[in-house]
């Protein structure tokens, strides 16, 4: 067995862990500190929106020598607005201004021909109206609403309302993380962007699911037993999950890495980097919410129930009770093999129980 497989069985029987639930307040701090900057990020820079929701014009010109800041100089000379310039693959250039009409954009693929020195006529014009991506947002948003509401409905149903809430705070989480991370480094949004954003929602519940299911299965009939509280449970099945999860963020990560650096970055595909930095963020932070913030979330929300809370005391005052005569937990446990099974799984039976009796 590998390393990382065998860290896994060992993770998912309990023998190693880290403390989640428990150094829960340190990530609460960090995804605070984080959703702030994004959200001053998004107030201070905004976001770079495409002609698709701004309305403009895209000039695509043939193979050039004019270098990329030497385009942008002239198309902002010759329009009067902001211009974005990117170089395609086969050399050729793609400029974008926003804020054109028809006959402005004419004027302005007159003059980059000029400027360029290439014929007219092969310059590519695509004119877009602001209308369209007035559409296309509001159809986002709708769905984006849609697809919460959905959520929350079926977490609650399949399995509570708290799970249902934390799900929802983490997902909510992730886009605001994501759309930061656009404000930051200056990505323009396209509608590219938009399916990025609503493809992440599903890996990011995808995740959370996955520990919730976990969690469903360890704390069923917790309150039977009194080896373990609510937390504890909780910590188990996001260890049990762990490699799991990482596994799979992994292998989810490393295609939509190619797509961003290589694809966006090397190749130039300005799609592609819309579609791929808001994959890429959106992967990560759903991996990270899953486990830091999902979990524990429905771990502070189940401690505040009364039969939890009732629970916890009566385990705090039993270990305090074993501790006080030198005793390990164990001993003093006594439910039987068969609640304790029902709640954190099998294990060994003691020595005296498997006697048989004549």
């Amino acid at each position: 067995m590998s390393k990382l497989g065998d860290l896994g069985a060992r993770l998912h029987r309990g023998e190693v862990g880290y403390d989640f639930i428990g150094n829960r307040k340190i990530w609460y701090g960090l995804s605070i500190l984080i959703t702030i900057t994004a959200i001053v990020a998004l107030a201070v820079r905004g976001l770079n929106m495409g002609i698709e929701f701004q309305g403009g014009a895209v000039f695509t010109t043939p193979k050039s020598e004019v270098s990329v800041s030497q385009a942008q100089e002239y198309a902002e000379e010759a329009s009067g607005h902001d211009a974005i310039v990117q170089q395609l693959g086969n050399g050729s250039l793609r400029i974008q201004v926003g804020g054109l009409d028809t006959a402005q954009s004419d004027q302005v693929r007159s003059e980059l021909a000029k400027d360029l020195n290439v014929p007219e006529d092969k310059i590519a014009a695509e004119i877009v109206g602001p209308s369209w991506g007035e559409q296309i947002a509001n159809k986002a948003w709708t769905g984006l609403a849609v697809f919460m509401i959905l959520v929350v409905i079926y977490l609650a149903i399949a399995f509570e309302w708290r799970m249902a809430v934390a799900a929802l705070i983490a997902l909510i989480h992730d886009l605001t993380i994501t759309v930061g991370i656009y404000s930051l480094v200056g990505f323009e949004v396209t509608v590219g962007t938009v399916i990025g954003l609503l493809t992440i929602l599903g890996y990011s519940l995808y995740d959370t699911v996955v520990v919730f299911d976990s969690l469903k299965e360890q704390t069923k009939d917790i309150t039977k037993q009194t080896r373990f509280t609510y937390s504890e449970l909780a910590n188990r099945s996001i260890n049990g999950t762990l490699v799991r999860s990482i596994n799979t963020t992994v292998v989810a990560l490393l295609p939509v890495a190619g797509l961003l650096f290589i694809g966006g970055g090397v190749l130039g595909a300005g799609m592609l980097n819309d579609i791929s930095l808001s994959l890429f963020v959106g992967l990560a932070a759903g991996a990270y919410s899953s486990i830091f913030i999902a979990t524990p979330l429905v771990a502070d929300l189940k401690e505040r129930e009364p039969s939890i809370k009732a629970l916890r005391k009566r385990i705090q005052a039993k270990r305090a009770s074993a501790a006080a005569k030198g005793e390990s937990v164990d001993d003093t446990d006594a439910l039987s093999v068969e609640a304790e099974t029902a709640v954190v799984g099998p294990r060994a039976s003691r020595r005296g129980t498997q006697e048989h009796r004549g």
